[in-house]
């Protein structure tokens, strides 16, 4: 049976998982900007606008410790980061490009090695995602395989009414879960009709051709064309839903200090410089190659999956105005 949930209702949802204790995040108006922020009430929501860095954060922090050292009485004492800590948490408000995110990269984050800190992260959320009804010329979900109304990565999906109210589908067990322990707010029925989802300039992308181009053109002079203007600033990546490189330093002393892992961005010049100085992405349409190689041929390779959820953030904050959706057309006419 269908069910619904109304906008007041919503928000009182999130005063109750407030009050239970776990973390709730959300679309939040912080200054002039919405972002990812932890919500104290449900009159903080903000759904008027896609925030302007992803939710990846919540799984993926921009930095986290993950051990402390010290030396005491002539020993190494090295103490491990209690990941039983991390508190439940309920992402809500996430649009599919931003929800769908978890679904990406949750290959790379169990594979050949399990980071636990994202996988713990993963284990204690759930996310409520939204389909999108707004948006602007740099959004390309549907281009590259996502939609407005996609449910990918969300445990509960929430679709915008033309009453105010939002029809819900428990996607998952985690999103039953969250409906059968709060289902006084929820109401059973088909609602009133959708809000229109959001419409987008970019057509469907023929990802399948892109990537044999790619497979056959990995020297080609379209990459010194983007280089020419890239500076390799990596907001880019730092603002992707699906980027996910990171460096591990250990800062401090010899005798105390942490272990620390910082997000990387495959633009930076010493992105891969090699300990004996050798760099085998030594100039800039190298390194902006394989970033689109990455997105749209190895990740595929590796996962079966896009590295890209088309929201378009990249487009967005380009100090220079590299557009990757443009890029993406481009090698979509090519013919050989």
């Amino acid at each position: 049976m269908p069910q619904i949930i109304t906008e007041q209702n919503l928000r009182n949802l999130i005063d109750l998982l407030v009050k239970e204790a776990k973390l709730v995040v959300g679309p939040k108006l912080s200054g002039s900007v919405v972002l990812y922020e932890p919500l104290t009430a449900g009159s903080d929501l903000t759904l008027d606008a896609l925030p302007r860095r992803s939710s990846k954060e919540l799984f993926f922090p921009i930095c986290e410790d993950i051990l402390s050292y010290k030396r005491e009485n002539g020993a190494m004492k090295v103490n491990d980061v209690d990941r039983s800590k991390f508190p439940e948490t309920v992402l809500i408000g996430a649009p599919p490009c931003d929800a769908g995110s978890p679904a990406i990269l949750d290959a790379v984050m169990s594979w050949d090695y399990k980071d636990e800190f994202y996988l713990e992260r993963r284990r204690k959320s759930t996310i409520v995602g939204i389909a999108c009804t707004k948006g602007d010329d740099a959004c390309f979900c549907r281009a590259v395989g996502l939609a407005p109304d996609a449910e990918a990565g969300s445990d509960l999906f929430l679709t915008p009414l033309k009453d105010g109210s939002y029809a819900c589908k428990a996607v998952t067990e985690k999103g039953q879960a969250l409906v059968a322990a709060h289902k006084n707010l929820f109401a059973e029925g088909a609602g009133a009709e959708p809000v229109a989802f959001v419409d987008q300039a970019v057509e469907k992308l023929d990802l399948v051709k892109i990537k044999k181009w790619l497979e056959d053109h990995f020297e080609d002079p379209l990459w010194e064309k983007i280089a020419d203007i890239c500076v390799g600033c990596g907001a880019c990546a730092f603002i992707c839903p699906a980027c996910h490189c990171f460096d591990i330093n250990d800062e401090g002393s010899t005798d105390d200090g942490v272990r620390r892992k910082h997000w990387d961005a495959c633009g930076f010049a010493k992105f891969t410089n090699h300990a004996s100085g050798h760099n085998p992405r030594d100039v800039q349409n190298k390194r902006y190659r394989n970033r689109i190689m990455h997105k749209f041929k190895y990740y595929d390779d590796k996962f079966g999956k896009t590295l890209c959820t088309g929201c378009g953030r990249c487009i967005r904050a380009c100090p220079v105005g590299i557009d990757i959706a443009e890029i993406l057309e481009t090698i979509n006419t090519k013919h050989d």
